[in-house]
């Protein structure tokens, strides 16, 4: 979508002209000397077909129609393998990196909250030879503590190169690393901590003071908590039976002469290497048995999708580890001797949260050249930026607009634009670094207008992938030369496709122009199943004749004639409204969420009601700019509160939905702001912000029922 050109048709007409006099100049040596016709001619290609004709599918990349691909390299099927692998490969390379903590202080904000503000130092790094050896240690530590091999443990911690070395020496001993989001309510944590029946813990102190404390007493078979920090060595109020040891006794323990040449027993392709535990946005948190093999085959299919991937590449990871995005991308990173600095959501830039003034954010320390994100992170920056180019100079913002509506042209043809990066987009670039070379997306489906900003401002592909917990992430990613927007690209080399027919939804593999269904994945990424949940299992996975193991995601996509899929629905967001119309409620979401006055929206219909209902987390900034516009004075909720300005977000949300061509029955009718940001903290969003519609729905009940005229 182009932005608006607001100024003199005459100067306009100049300046399109002088562009074209540049163009034609430069386009000839330009053009051969960067290879934009290859670009072009790759980002047209089939990339994927059916390989049994029909058009239901199954659908495989291209380059794998004879045989699914399962390992990177050969002999490597295994985790602990491919980490010494690299170890090998790349002994002297870095590996681990974080920022060293030159000082902390509270900071005292205009509305009398006070937030702990950080100046950070450099990155201090491990080396993969150092790394390796640190896990080897750890892991021989833990068998020390009793841990035994196939037996599960449990890890609850923020992400940081601990968690990562922790899960490398589970890999290594054969020990089911069991992974819980440390932004998890009590119940869920206890739920999966009971259900795997784990005896060790690994986790940080934060945690362990926090909310691991008032529930170890709820977890009656845990004997060894680890914490990942090195001090404090001391830890009052513990449940009796229960020791604490930090990380760094462990390794020392383990790496005792008598431990350290104990043979490990090393796991097969078939063994489980985690019990990953669902962000539980539609109820109690679920474990997925993922086997080594799978885990493996699922990052094979990854790396294939990244060009040039290489040791000299810098990954940031800052994402939760709990999340299978993270994870795989993390191991992807190891597996080509990348290097990978750790970061979180309150430090990743200049602006963020926990940064002091004037002091640096790790994108700008680290200048990573790989990173994933997941649509809300990215939302968050085109509102940020787009704001900010609201309030420009007239000159200034003419310039942006004309420079971004400029390349939205040239790339849509496969060029790219090296005097606009330079002159108008550099600083926009280095929100994140200024190196940025792919940025990967994933998690929830990203906007056709954010994942255009992100091209054209951040001067990088955005590979937008799909997949899910059960698959390791792996389905599809977009190929890096393919600048269409709203599709999530073509099979990996490790997965197949098949479209199966939703007669209630009225999808089928014959509609035209393109065959439509339900998405189900199989390969060898697909997992083993839910943990101690054969009633799942037996609704949601199935083998074929073939001995192929499949998933039945619940989304609905259509495949297109290139063989890229897009996501087009979702069986659990499918509502039926009274007078028979079906409202995709992630569909009016994601077209919604593109308003600048909304950071959040969750729509909700009631199958006995005529309409659909919204609740907005409205964007502070804006709502105040209109409320001074209105003369609505008060504190946050007041305004948040007050029927007047609730009619007029909803007039503005109307607006936005016809101009995106919503239908009638799609757009809601009445909305409820909510003064309060939906977080992980909040148990109203999973930590990689999908909506628990569920908690949502409980919530905000007494909205619903006066909005639907209840009350």
């Amino acid at each position: 979508m182009k932005l608006k050109e607001d100024m003199n048709p005459v100067l306009l007409q100049v300046f399109r002209s002088v562009v074209w006099v540049y163009s034609v100049i430069t386009f000839i040596p330009w053009y051969f000397f960067s290879g934009a016709g290859g670009n072009l001619e790759r980002s047209r290609r089939i990339k994927a077909r059916s390989i049994s004709g029909k058009p239901a599918g199954p659908y495989r990349s291209v380059t794998s129609q004879e045989k699914l691909v399962a390992c990177l390299y050969p002999g490597v099927d295994t985790l602990d393998k491919l980490f010494e692998y690299a170890a090998t490969k790349f002994p002297q390379r870095d590996c681990l990196g974080t920022r060293e903590v030159l000082s902390e202080e509270d900071e005292l904000q205009p509305n009398g909250k006070v937030f702990k503000k950080v100046i950070l130092g450099n990155y201090n790094w491990l080396s993969y030879e150092e790394a390796y050896h640190a896990a080897k240690c750890f892991g021989s530590g833990l068998a020390a503590l009793g841990q035994r091999p196939q037996c599960n443990i449990a890890i609850v911690c923020e992400t940081r190169a601990e968690w990562i070395m922790a899960a490398q020496a589970c890999f290594m001993y054969n020990f089911p690393l069991v992974t819980l989001y440390a932004t998890l309510g009590a119940t869920a944590i206890v739920h999966g901590l009971n259900e795997t029946e784990v005896t060790h813990i690994i986790t940080s102190k934060d945690l362990l003071q926090g909310r691991l404390k008032t529930i170890l007493c709820d977890v009656p078979r845990v004997q060894h908590v680890i914490v990942v920090d090195s001090k404090p060595t001391s830890w009052p109020n513990i449940p009796r039976g229960i020791m604490v040891y930090n990380m760094d006794a462990v390794k020392e323990m383990g790496s005792k002469p008598d431990n350290i040449a104990v043979d490990r027993r090393q796991p097969e392709p078939s063994d489980i290497a985690v019990i990953m535990y669902t962000s539980g946005s539609t109820g109690i948190p679920k474990g997925v048995m993922i086997s080594h093999g799978n885990i493996v085959a699922g990052i094979t299919g990854m790396a294939e999708r990244i060009p040039d991937l290489n040791e000299t590449d810098t990954y940031i990871g800052y994402l939760p580890l709990a999340h299978v995005l993270e994870l795989s991308a993390e191991l992807v990173c190891i597996s080509h001797g990348c290097r990978i600095g750790y970061s979180s959501p309150q430090t990743l830039a200049d602006q963020s949260t926990k940064i002091k003034k004037g002091s640096k954010g790790d994108t700008s320390m680290l200048k990573p050249t790989l990173m994933a994100a997941v649509p809300e992170i990215m939302d968050r920056i085109y509102k940020n930026v787009m704001t900010k180019v609201e309030e420009m100079s007239k000159f200034q913002k003419t310039l942006f607009v004309l420079a971004y509506n400029y390349k939205m042209e040239q790339i849509s043809k496969g060029y790219s634009t090296p005097l606009c990066d330079s002159l108008v987009f550099k600083r926009v670039r280095a929100l994140l670094g200024g190196n940025t070379r792919v940025l990967l997306s994933g998690g929830a489906p990203l906007s056709a207008a954010t994942q255009r900003f992100m091209n054209i401002c951040l001067c990088c592909p955005v590979g937008q992938g799909y997949g899910l917990t059960e698959t390791c992430g792996a389905g599809t990613i977009s190929d890096m030369w393919d600048y269409s927007t709203g599709r999530v690209g073509a099979p990996l080399v490790c997965s197949e496709i098949t479209l199966k027919d939703w007669e209630e939804g009225g999808y089928y593999s014959t509609d035209k122009p393109n065959p439509r269904g339900e998405i189900l994945i199989g390969g060898p990424n697909v997992t083993m199943g839910y943990y101690k949940n054969q009633t799942k299992n037996r609704e949601d996975f199935f083998v074929d004749e073939n001995g192929q193991r499949w998933f039945c995601t619940g989304d609905i996509g259509e495949f297109h004639p290139d063989g890229c899929l897009k996501i087009i629905d979702r069986k659990k967001d499918l509502v039926k409204l009274q007078a028979g119309e079906y409202v995709s409620l992630g569909k009016v979401e994601a077209v919604l969420k593109n308003c600048s006055l909304i950071d959040n929206i969750c729509a909700y219909a009631n199958s006995d009601q005529f309409y659909v209902i919204s609740f907005v987390v409205p964007n502070q900034k804006q709502l105040l700019a209109l409320a001074e516009q209105m003369e609505v004075k008060g504190t946050w909720e007041e305004i948040c509160n007050n029927s007047q300005m609730e009619k007029e977000v909803l007039r503005i949300i109307t607006e936005a939905a016809i101009s995106a061509k919503l239908e009638r029955f799609e757009i809601p009718k009445k909305i409820r702001l909510s003064a309060e940001p939906w977080t992980p903290e909040t148990g109203l969003v999973t930590d990689a912000f999908k909506l628990k519609r569920k908690e949502l729905k409980t919530h905000y009940q007494e909205d619903i029922e006066r909005m639907y005229g209840g009350k």
